[in-house]
C-alpha cells in the first residue's frame, strides 16, 4: 500500500490562532466536511475518502500542529487544535461543517463541538474515544518520543507505531519510511497533547449534534469498548459501525466500508 496522493494542493494557512497550517480543498457548492487526521498522520491519510466524496460534498482535509507541513514549536494541546479547526472553518468562510476525525482527529474534534456546537453540523469519529491514555502506556509513549527525538526511530519504534496504526497491514513499508523522515524533534511534541489530554467521558452528553462512530474491530490501539462509550454517551449517535478486520486507522485500510457509512450518514444530514 503506497503512501495515498492526494489530487488537491496543500496550501499553508496561518490561522486566527497563530498556528501555520497545510490545508487542502476540494471546493464546490455542496456541503463542508473537515478531515483531522491521527497521531504521526498528515492530511494525505484521507485521500480515499476525498475521492470517494468530493462529488457531492467540499471536503476539507488539513496537517494539524506538528505535523505534515504544519511546524509548530509551541507546546499545544487538543483544545488548542480544536480552536484551530473553528478558526479553519473562519478562513474558509463556512459557518457549520461536519466534523469527521481519526483517533487524535477524533479528539480535537469532540472538543470544537463542546466549544461551539453552533459551527458543528455533525460528527464522523473514527478509531478514537473519549476518554485518555492508559496511564501504564504513558511513560512508554514518552520514552520512545525522547529516544525519537535525541536519535531518530529505532526500526522497533517504528515497527511499533505500523502495528498501533495500521493494525493487520503493518507491513506497509512506505509509512514507516514516512516517519524516518519526520524531523526528530516533533515526536515529543506531538506525544505531549496525547498523554495530558483531559477525560470528556462526563462531557458527551453536552453535544447533541449527529454522530457517526466506526471503528475497527481489530484496532490495537483503542479497543472496541472505547467506540461504545461514545454511541452509549452521546445523545445523537447512530449505532456504531464496526469493520471487520480494521486495525486503528480504518479509513485508510479499508476505505470501502468506511466510506459507504460515512457517504450514508452524509445524505441523511442533506
Amino acid at each position: 500500500m503506497a503512501l495515498p496522493s492526494m489530487a488537491d494542493p496543500l496550501v499553508q494557512v496561518t490561522l486566527a490562532t497563530g498556528a501555520t497550517v497545510g490545508v487542502t480543498d476540494s471546493g464546490g457548492d455542496g456541503p463542508v466536511i473537515v478531515f483531522s487526521h491521527g497521531l504521526l498522520m498528515d492530511h494525505t491519510m484521507f485521500a480515499p475518502q476525498v475521492d470517494a466524496l468530493r462529488d457531492g460534498y467540499r471536503v476539507v482535509t488539513w496537517d494539524e500542529r506538528g505535523h505534515g507541513e504544519a511546524e509548530h514549536d509551541e507546546p499545544w494541546s487538543y483544545w488548542d487544535s480544536a480552536d484551530d479547526v473553528l478558526a479553519l472553518l473562519d478562513h474558509l468562510g463556512v459557518e457549520r461543517a461536519v466534523l469527521a476525525g481519526m483517533s487524535q482527529g477524533g479528539f480535537l474534534s469532540l472538543r470544537a463541538a463542546l466549544r461551539a456546537p453552533e459551527r458543528v453540523r455533525g460528527l464522523v469519529l473514527i478509531d478514537t474515544q473519549a476518554g485518555v491514555e492508559d496511564p501504564e502506556i504513558v511513560p512508554l509513549y514518552l520514552g520512545m518520543a525522547e529516544a525519537w527525538a535525541a536519535d531518530g526511530p529505532a526500526q522497533e519504534t517504528l515497527d511499533f507505531a505500523a502495528a498501533a496504526i495500521l493494525g493487520p497491514r503493518a507491513d506497509d513499508e512506505s509509512w514507516k519510511a514516512h516517519w524516518a523522515g519526520l524531523p526528530p524533534h516533533r515526536a515529543p511534541q506531538m506525544m505531549h497533547p496525547l498523554v495530558t489530554r483531559d477525560d470528556l467521558t462526563d462531557r458527551l452528553g453536552e453535544i447533541a449534534c449527529p454522530a457517526l462512530v466506526i471503528h475497527g474491530d481489530a484496532d490495537a490501539s483503542i479497543p472496541v469498548s472505547k467506540a461504545e462509550d461514545l454511541v452509549a454517551g452521546l445523545p445523537g449517535a447512530e449505532p456504531l459501525v464496526l469493520i471487520a478486520g480494521a486495525g486503528h486507522a480504518a479509513n485508510l485500510t479499508f476505505p470501502e466500508p468506511v466510506n459507504a457509512a460515512i457517504r450514508s450518514f452524509l445524505d441523511d444530514l442533506a
